[in-house]
């Protein structure tokens, strides 16, 4: 399965840095702290204040990642790879965070072993809905109760946001050159002899 089929990539953030980011963003990791929007079956996903362009794909769940679709991500271009769940308590799919975090840690493994360096992909959690959905379809006095002790507060929830955006940009900052980048070669400009030379010709 292409990374094109897991969701629709769209580009964020301001121009400024030639180095590529791409975000996978898991749909059910960032509920609204005042009424869940699981009932609606929405998604949720946050707007991050990415301080440089980068290219972020909503995926169904993080868990529907396979390795595969992460390395052509680097074979594509991209210099940084962030992954974003559901905590792993909180997973909509229940072991979906879980399969996302040991597939992030195996190709962080590749990634040491060709000579990439691990620190080019990060495996990062938002508070994700799966207590926001029980609490939706519970019924009784319960529901109240549950929905109340579910929610992530949309201070806390904003200050999470801002700080995964503010790592992204450290680690970017951080990296070396991707050796898999050629540089481009200058372009052949004509000299006068060369000139010359095809003019006797």
């Amino acid at each position: 399965m292409a990374v094109q089929q897991l969701g629709t990539p769209r580009i964020s953030g301001p121009a400024g840095t030639d180095k590529r980011v791409t975000v996978f963003v898991c749909s059910n990791c960032a509920r609204p702290g005042v009424e869940p929007v699981a009932r609606f079956r929405q998604p949720a996903t946050p707007a991050f204040p990415w301080s440089t362009p980068v290219e972020e794909v909503i995926v169904p769940c993080a868990g529907r990642l396979q390795p595969e679709h992460l390395l052509r991500a680097f074979e594509s271009g991209t210099d940084l790879l962030c992954v974003i769940a559901c905590e792993q308590d909180n997973c909509h799919n229940l072991e979906g965070s879980c399969r996302a975090a040991r597939r992030v840690q195996y190709v962080q493994g590749l990634l040491n072993e060709i000579g990439l360096s691990a620190d080019r992909l990060m495996l990062m959690h938002l508070p994700g809905s799966a207590r926001e959905d029980m609490a939706v379809g519970a019924n009784g006095d319960g529901a109240a109760a549950l929905r109340r002790g579910a929610m992530t507060s949309d201070v806390e929830l904003a200050e999470r946001i801002q700080r995964i955006a503010e790592q992204v940009a450290d680690r970017l900052r951080s990296l070396p050159p991707d050796p898999m980048h050629k540089p481009k070669e200058p372009e052949h400009e004509i000299s006068e002899v060369e000139e010359e030379e095809e003019n006797e010709d």
